[in-house]
């Protein structure tokens, strides 16, 4: 428990500079999964659908999905918030999550130094790391830096934002992204 406090500690201490903008943990036998976001990922509205590692159905079964999230014991869940125009601003929002998935390895690298044991990083629709994906035809020429998008996996993550006990919109002309990372203590 000691490691746990320290890392909290750590994190808050840091968490400007490594560009979170709230974050908070989660007991990872509280997340819950629902089929109904996977419907939405079949419904391919970010056209990763069928096309990634990364994305249903590559990421496996909700049950599955549902084995691996309960196979740690932590959950740590934070965010980012950007600004936009106006919302209709989907340049903004594009230039959000691009931002979002730039932080993302810093903290990922953050938690690889101080917890022991594999990491699972859920963030962002799709993995954009491979020109082309290997998807379904070879396994991922990348599986230990896989960072399946958390819808995938069917965590609502309105439900998971509040169990962490940060917000998941952060108000009018604004975008929030989310991410989490599942390790063991």
């Amino acid at each position: 428990m000691d490691q746990m406090m320290d890392i909290r500690q750590e994190i808050k201490q840091n968490m400007e500079a490594l560009g979170i903008y709230e974050c908070g943990f989660v007991n990872a036998s509280e997340i819950s999964v629902s089929p109904l976001v996977r419907t939405l990922c079949e419904k391919n509205a970010c056209g990763a659908y069928g096309k990634t590692w990364a994305c249903p159905p590559g990421v496996g079964t909700i049950e599955e999905c549902l084995e691996r999230l309960h196979s740690k014991t932590t959950a740590f869940v934070f965010s980012t918030r950007h600004e936009l125009e106006d919302s209709y601003d989907f340049e903004g929002m594009t230039e959000g999550k691009k931002a979002h998935d730039a932080m993302v390895p810093g903290v990922v690298a953050f938690f690889k130094s101080r917890v022991k044991g594999p990491l699972l990083v859920l963030s962002t629709e799709g993995c954009r790391r491979c020109k082309t994906c290997t998807y379904p035809d070879a396994p991922c020429r990348f599986p230990e830096s896989l960072q399946p998008s958390i819808e995938s996996y069917g965590v609502e993550v309105n439900v998971l934002a509040q169990k962490a006990g940060i917000r998941y919109h952060n108000g009018k002309n604004t975008v929030t992204y989310h991410s989490a990372i599942l390790f063991d203590e």
